[in-house]
């Protein structure tokens, strides 16, 4: 999935790139998976702003993703490699072998006409899920669940993966793209390889309206405002916060620890902080 990059003809075209879409091999998703999607302008149920710089952008509907694989038992050909507007991955559409269709996360190196299949029985080869305790050890797998029949919760982005690093009892040792070791239940199930589109970390915008078209409105920084709008505001000039950094509503920021899943800590083997 390579970038592709423009000829300078304006600032935001300069430094301007984007994928190819080369692996692309449908433009047209299939449409009994799709759901009305609305618009996330960061605001909770009653309609009160719960999250600052959201709103707007292209309107796009939901694809309903199988990150619980448990079709087990039954072969999938890989009929498309399609675009997802709500994740940085690829998903392809599966057709199962008993007439059902099914959109999963593409891993790297999946390409159309591929077979896979899921269950305890599959073989470890990419795309295929299974769980854990059946994944040899070294091996690279994405769609984690953390609680058995949940679905896959973590390394689901593009290019993530994490690493199978031991099996001790009835957890297994994992290492998760930040660094983190975690222990996870060999019950969960996990698929083989490394989710797809490995450059969409390096694609850079170029200018402030793609960012719009995905939803992000403008920031203002807390150091322009007035003091009445933001701890860090007022002065004469520019000036420094003369604080610890704060959010607006006076709260430590930038390192500030939020996490409260306290109960989980014990499946931590090491912290993604420490170095």
């Amino acid at each position: 999935m390579p970038l592709r990059s423009y000829k300078a003809t304006s600032p935001g075209r300069r430094s301007m790139t984007r994928s190819t879409f080369e692996e692309i091999t449908t433009d047209q998703p299939y449409k009994p998976l799709l759901e009305p999607q609305k618009r996330g302008s960061g605001r909770n149920n009653v309609g009160r702003l719960t999250v600052r710089h959201r709103g707007g952008g292209e309107k796009t509907h939901y694809r309903r993703i199988d990150f619980k694989r448990d079709k087990f038992g039954v072969p999938a050909r890989v009929a498309t490699v399609e675009y997802d507007p709500n994740r940085s991955a690829r998903i392809g559409l599966l057709h199962y072998r008993d007439g059902e269709k099914r959109y999963m996360l593409l891993p790297q190196g999946l390409k159309v006409g591929d077979v896979i299949v899921s269950g305890p029985d599959a073989e470890a080869r990419v795309g295929n899920a299974l769980p854990i305790a059946n994944i040899p050890l070294g091996s690279t797998i994405h769609n984690i669940e953390l609680v058995p029949g949940r679905g896959g919760q973590i390394v689901r982005s593009a290019g993530a993966a994490a690493q199978l690093l031991a099996k001790e009892g009835e957890y297994a040792q994992v290492r998760l793209p930040s660094g983190e070791v975690r222990r996870v239940s060999i019950k969960c199930m996990a698929t083989v390889g490394q989710v797809g589109n490995l450059d969409h970390e390096n694609q850079n915008l170029g200018k402030a309206g793609r960012a719009r078209h995905m939803g992000q409105r403008p920031e203002v920084r807390g150091v322009v405002m007035n003091p009445r709008d933001h701890p860090h505001g007022g002065g004469e000039g520019k000036s420094p916060t003369g604080m610890p950094p704060k959010t607006p509503w006076g709260k430590p920021a930038m390192g500030y620890r939020t996490r409260r899943g306290k109960t989980t800590s014990r499946l931590i083997v090491r912290s993604r902080r420490r170095k």
